[in-house]
């Protein structure tokens, strides 16, 4: 395992960072154990969670496994989803974030929050106000770092531009969807984080399953996310992205790769990425994940798996500037 610079941050973490979403529904206590020992012998320091996975139970069971080595780890944990029946248990205002704070840190049962998203934009709260009793919450030292998950580069650029205005801390980390059937991120998102120095944990380096060697123009598992689950439908209904994920499995089984293993390793490769976020059910299905960095992802490699899915658009209207 290599540890690689979170940003400008000067902290430094797993070339691999944990999910922690199955925590409570898919894996169980002892699911959850067995995953995260699988992680820590691998040598990950690095995992993410939110208030919202499992309602909250993420939360519980992640602190439970973290109490004996809290200071070796950095942890993440997000804010904006609605977590209860009452109205204003969401959004980005400062009620909900201070709230959602306190609460996290009790169910992590830890005093800080060493990276703390805003899960979601939030269109009705002003950003000055949300990014204020952010840097209340860091001056308070309960949360050390920000990040932001499922921002627009022009909605980060704002932040950024707010926070150096007002002398405020910045957004350190952001965390995109990205993998070879998810690319819009290398037109604005990853380059304004490397020009901005921003650490990137990216998210679906799999696809949501589609790259997993299961799914190709006309296959398709018994059971899977895509299948089960109407937002990973939606995000996924084109019908070029299970042609790409079926050359993609042809060329894994050719090179005698798992898929899972060959997808991420491909999405770490990216220069903008500084850990690409892994998840799993179990600890079988996790291994696949962890081995992803023992793959020799060279250029030609890289190359060779990315004319299996559209180059994204370039970023301005010339699209002349995607001819080398």
């Amino acid at each position: 395992m290599k540890y690689n610079n979170l940003g400008r941050t000067g902290v430094k973490v797993s070339e691999l960072c944990f999910g922690t979403m199955s925590f409570g529904s898919d894996a169980g206590k002892a699911e959850a154990a067995e995953m995260y020992k699988a992680c820590r012998d691998s040598g990950i320091n690095f995992f993410d969670c939110a208030n919202s996975y499992s309602g909250g139970n993420a939360e519980e069971i992640l602190g439970d496994l973290i109490k004996a080595e809290r200071d070796e780890l950095i942890i993440t944990t997000k804010s904006f989803n609605q977590v209860s029946r009452y109205m204003n248990s969401g959004g980005n205002n400062r009620r909900t974030i201070i709230k959602s704070v306190e609460d996290s840190l009790d169910r992590l049962g830890t005093d800080r929050i060493d990276i703390h998203f805003l899960h979601q934009w939030d269109k009705t709260t002003p950003l000055e106000e949300t990014l204020r009793a952010l840097e209340h919450l860091i001056e308070s030292g309960k949360i050390l770092y920000l990040g932001a998950s499922n921002f627009s580069a022009w909605q980060i650029a704002r932040g950024l531009g707010i926070s150096e205005r007002q002398g405020w801390a910045r957004i350190d980390v952001i965390q995109p969807m990205y993998s070879l059937v998810k690319r819009q991120a290398e037109t604005e998102i990853l380059p304004l984080a490397q020009a901005e120095e921003i650490g990137v944990i990216s998210y679906s380096p799999v696809g949501g399953g589609l790259l997993s060697g299961k799914y190709g123009p006309n296959k398709r598992p018994d059971e899977g996310r895509i299948l089960s689950n109407a937002m990973y439908a939606k995000r996924y209904h084109d019908n070029w992205v299970f042609d790409t994920a079926g050359a993609f499995s042809s060329l894994a089984v050719n090179k005698g790769i798992h898929p899972v293993s060959l997808a991420i390793a491909w999405a770490s490769a990216h220069p903008g990425i500084t850990s690409p976020i892994i998840g799993a059910r179990n600890k079988e299905q996790l291994a696949p994940s962890l081995n992803s960095v023992n793959i020799d992802m060279t250029p030609e490699l890289h190359a060779e798996i990315s004319v299996l899915s559209p180059t994204p658009a370039p970023a301005t209207d010339r699209s002349e500037d995607l001819v080398k």
